[in-house]
């Protein structure tokens, strides 16, 4: 059983640390101390900040959702991850039907962005009901495009 809560500030390391090992975001360099820094400031912010908890394991997923964050209007997801010890289970899936739960209460809409080589990203968004809209080239790193998805609600 999956039980999504909002992240608390306690839960910082743990997420930080399984984050790290995951071979997407080290292609993005992400480290410990930049994914505690960046999480905190999103906190001040106010941003929607989720974990997913299991039976055997303890925010084992997390979801970033910034409700104005698209073009100043609409939902923005910033980050969905799944530990690689708990991926394939239907973590990831609960965990977003709530994001969109959430973000249905103050957008019509959900914007997204996945990198190109990102694959299982993109067909998981695709069952979901998001629509593949366009391309930033090298938005983030010089050798990765950045798909933008997007999904209107109702």
């Amino acid at each position: 059983m999956v039980k999504v809560r909002p992240m608390l500030m306690s839960d910082l390391d743990v997420v930080a640390e399984w984050l790290t090992e995951i071979p997407l975001w080290q292609r993005y360099n992400l480290t410990r101390s930049k994914a505690q820094a960046t999480f905190e400031k999103a906190f001040r912010q106010q941003a929607v900040l989720l974990v997913a908890d299991t039976s055997s394991e303890h925010a084992c997923a997390v979801a970033w959702c910034i409700p104005d964050g698209a073009f100043g209007r609409s939902a923005y997801l910033r980050m969905l991850g799944v530990r690689t010890t708990q991926s394939g289970q239907g973590i990831g899936s609960v965990l977003m039907q709530e994001v969109e739960h959430i973000a249905s209460q103050s957008s019509e809409e959900l914007f997204l962005l996945v990198s190109d080589f990102n694959t299982g990203a993109q067909r998981f968004y695709q069952r979901r009901g998001f629509q593949h809209i366009g391309v930033i080239p090298r938005y983030i790193l010089p050798d990765v495009d950045e798909n933008i998805y997007w999904k209107r609600f109702g």
